[in-house]
This record gives C-alpha cells, structure tokens and sequence, in this order.
C-alpha cells in the first residue's frame, strides 16, 4: 500500500519563506543581511525554491566517466617510463606528460607502457610536425587515444611570444599538421592561466571561450574536440556551475562552425590558493576541488600534490594525490551517479547566471576585435590584473582567509631549509611581442615576508 507521507503538510511557497526571514531579522534589511554578492557581481540568496526555477541548463555531466590523471614531467626518459609504470599500476587511470624539447625519444617513452584504450595527454612547449606524425603513428599502434593540447595562443599569453616555427606561422602549422595526422586530437584551450593569474569566474568562462573561438576561426579544419586545461578554487558550488557552464557555452558557440564540435575537460586543483606553509591544508583545498570537479563534470582530474610549490616530484607526493582521488572514486563513489547535480535549485541558477555574464563578455570580446585582439593591446591582462588587485585585497585585509597562512599561523613553522624550488613568481628578461600573463599566488608576498624573518 503507498503511502501519502507528505499529504497533510501544505506546500510553502518561496514568497512565504521570505516572509518568514524578513520577519526573523527584525527590521534589518534582507537585500543587505542575507544577500551575498560574489566577485562576480552574482547576488547569492539565503534560499533556493523550484517556483523561482524557470531556467535550467541544459548540460549533462557523467561523474561516471571522469578519468583519474596522472602528471608527468619527462625530463629523465627511464625515469618517467618507470614512474608512469607505477602510477598506471597504482591506480591511475591516464597520463598527462609535459615534453620540453622535441629532441624526446617519445618512442622509448612510449613503448613498454600499457596504453590500449587509454587517454594520454601530451602538454608540448614545441610546435613539430614530425613530432606530432610519430605520436598519431604510435597512437594507432597502441590502439590509444592522444591528446596532443597544443596551443599556441595560450603560449603566446603565457611566455609572449609564439612558438617557433621554421617558414609558417603557427596556425599554418597547426593547419598542415592536421592534414597529416588522423587519430590524435590537436587543439588544447590553457582556461588555468586565467584563473591561476587572478581571473574571476566570469572571465574564465569568457576568456577560455574567446580563446578557442580564435582557433574556430583560423583553423580550417574544425577540430572534433578541444580540450580544455582547467584550473578549479574552492568556491565549491561556483567552480561546479564553472565547468558546466563552460561545457554548455562551448557547445553553443561551436555548434556555428561544426555541431559535432565537443570540450574535453581536463581539470586540476588551482595554485592561486595554495600554500607553503601549513602546507598539509592544501590537501583539504585539493580534495573539495576535485569534487567540484567532478560533480561539474570534468572528464579527467589531475590532482595537484599538497607539496608541489616547493618540492620536486616525489613519490609520496604523488600518491597522496591520486589516493585523494581513489577515496573519492571508489570509496566515497563519486562516479556512481550520472548527472549529479540535477535538481539542485542554486546550482541551477548558478551556472545560468554565470552563463549569461560570460556569454555576455564574450559577446564584446568579439566585438571589439577578438580574443587576440584584446590579448595583443594588453586589455585581457589589465581586466585580470584588476579583478586579482581585488582578490588580493580581501586577502590582505583577511576578508578571503587561508587558513594557517593569514588566520591561526603557526609562527613555529619553519620553511626555508626545505624549499627544492622556488614558490614564488620568476623573473625571466626576455624580448617579448606582449607583456606575458603572470600566474600568481595570494599569500605569495606573506611567505616571502616570514621567510626573510626565519
């Protein structure tokens, strides 16, 4: 026999619950007591009703799918086989290799490992066709899938400057290389310059967009899928509705050039927020962002280990970070659920919102030029420049806290005599065509601070 559980209470409508407030706060203001304004200029409310749900987005996220991805720096040929061998074996389920120089015997690297039907990402600081040619060759070998994430343009904001080609500009480059290749993708978007250097969320989504809308445009080859290198805070429930409504963006925009157009998200925890000292809290700041990651539907995470500002790449810190996400794959079953988010009435509104404002941006990016555009007369870097003068500032005043870095420090934590490397921002003199965007951490100058008084 059914039951009618809930036939004797009468439903309560959003108007009444807001009476309800306003009454409880006894004359204060509830646009000013309980109406939170974000960075974004997006007004978070006490309370979210399904009577005030009109828009919903239409974006599915696969939690089932997401691939857990393991970072690689090839520096050491035999070093990153063996290290690659023990990640796969412990674990992971993908590998993202970081190659400097195309002189790598990526043939060696490649050739013992157990790649069928598994995803590899190959972050190239080069440009080379030959190079490309044998990755797609090995590619159908291994029956494997390849990720080649080149991009120019983000290199080109990052280090600015172009890459370096022998007769052809890199978008010709680019355009001949994917007439030769037929199994790896090319195109990578770099979306965690943006946030890493002090971006907020509504420039992310428009800036990353605006960013591939250049390739879009140049390339006459429209590339099935793109994949977008994302950086995620801990902003939990804003980096969720971030990467879906990026996703839904993404499929709006390049359904104008090729409907079979899909984003890739590949998603790592931000270094914006992270810390040298107290450095174990970094682990709880990567751990909720892999679930916003998740949760929003990225379709691998790379963890970032809790000592990668200041050590060099080591076993134990690794592991910590891929068990942070086996706990959450197959201990906390964070991929037992399709569209986890579905009916979640704030977080609904959140990626609507965050839609309509980066939509809104990216619309006058374009018409003022584009995205390169823009990025060439320094205007992208003055609009981050802004919005991370601002962040900065809450810091400072200890309105945005980090724990163990502005608020409880430890004064016994001593660090000095343990940094392998150098945590701070780099000063590189070079000629350059544009003034680079720089990534930078909020506690940066802090630490610098307690550093010189150890």
């Amino acid at each position: 026999m059914a039951t009618t559980l809930f036939d004797d209470f009468n439903p309560i409508s959003s108007k009444q619950w807001k009476q309800k407030i306003q009454f409880e706060l006894d004359g204060a203001d509830y646009n000013e007591t309980v109406i939170w304004h974000s960075p974004e200029d997006i007004q978070v409310k006490p309370f979210y009703h399904g009577d005030e749900a009109s828009k919903t987005a239409s974006v599915k996220t696969e939690a089932s799918n997401f691939k857990i991805c393991q970072n690689i720096f090839v520096y050491d040929i035999e070093k990153s086989i063996q290290r690659a061998i023990n990640t796969l074996e412990r674990g992971a389920e993908s590998l993202r290799f970081t190659i400097q120089n195309e002189k790598t015997d990526v043939q060696k690297l490649l050739e013992h490992l157990p790649l069928e039907n598994r995803i590899v990402y190959f972050n190239l600081n080069f440009i080379s066709i030959d190079f490309v040619k044998l990755l797609d060759t090995i590619s159908i070998q291994k029956k494997a899938i390849f990720y080649c994430n080149l991009d120019p343009i983000g290199y080109f904001a990052r280090e600015g400057n172009w890459f370096t080609t022998s007769d052809k500009n890199n978008f010709e480059t680019i355009d001949l290389i994917s007439k030769s290749t037929t199994n790896v993708s090319l195109i990578s978007i770099d979306a965690g310059l943006y946030q890493n250097a002090g971006a907020n969320i509504t420039q992310q989504i428009a800036y990353s967009l605006a960013h591939a809308n250049e390739y879009l445009n140049r390339l006459p080859n429209i590339p099935k899928q793109i994949v977008f290198q994302v950086a995620v805070g801990t902003n939990y429930f804003f980096e969720i509705a971030k990467l879906r409504a990026l996703r839904m963006l993404f499929k709006l925009i390049a359904a104008e050039y090729n409907p079979d157009s899909e984003c890739h998200l590949l998603v790592t925890p931000t270094k914006r927020n992270k810390t040298i000292y107290d450095y174990n809290v970094n682990m709880l700041r990567t751990t909720t962002e892999c679930m916003s990651a998740i949760l929003g539907g990225a379709d691998a995470v790379a963890n970032l280990p809790y000592d990668s500002l200041y050590h060099k790449d080591n076993e134990f810190g690794d592991r910590i970070a891929r068990n942070q996400l086996l706990v959450l794959k197959h201990e906390s079953y964070f991929d037992k659920v399709n569209n986890p988010v579905d009916g979640s009435y704030y977080i609904e509104s959140l990626t609507m919102q965050l839609a309509e404002k980066s939509l809104a941006l990216f619309k006058d990016i374009e018409a003022n030029g584009g995205f390169l555009k823009l990025l060439n007369d320094g205007t992208i870097k003055k609009k981050i420049q802004e919005s991370a003068a601002k962040e900065q500032e809450l810091f400072d005043s200890k309105k945005e806290v980090l724990l163990g870095t502005n608020k409880y420090p430890n004064k016994e934590d001593k660090m000095k005599h343990d940094l392998e490397l150098f945590p701070f921002v780099k000063i590189k003199p070079r000629k350059t065509l544009i003034t680079p965007i720089i990534e930078k951490r909020l506690a940066e100058k802090l630490e610098q601070e307690r550093l010189e008084l150890e």
